[in-house]
């Protein structure tokens, strides 16, 4: 396994990343990792947009503009 170091961490974000350790019952650097690990597998939605396959030509999806209602207030 590698080993990575951060160093010039505000005081307040160490803080927080032991006080949200606690809160899941492991340490900080393990917290850490868990961070790391989540921030690296989530994907964006346009990334996950951009995966989604083809579902139809554009036509196939537009407003019927010919149904008219009447509105009662």
């Amino acid at each position: 396994m590698a080993q990575l170091i951060v160093r010039n961490v505000e005081v307040d974000l160490v803080r927080r990343l032991r006080q949200r350790a606690a809160e899941h019952g492991h340490s900080a650097e393990e917290e850490h990792r868990q961070l790391l690990r989540a921030a690296l597998r989530s994907e964006g939605l346009l990334d996950h947009l951009a995966r989604m396959p083809e579902a139809g030509a554009d036509a196939d999806f537009e407003r019927r503009r010919d149904l008219p209602r009447d509105v009662s207030l």
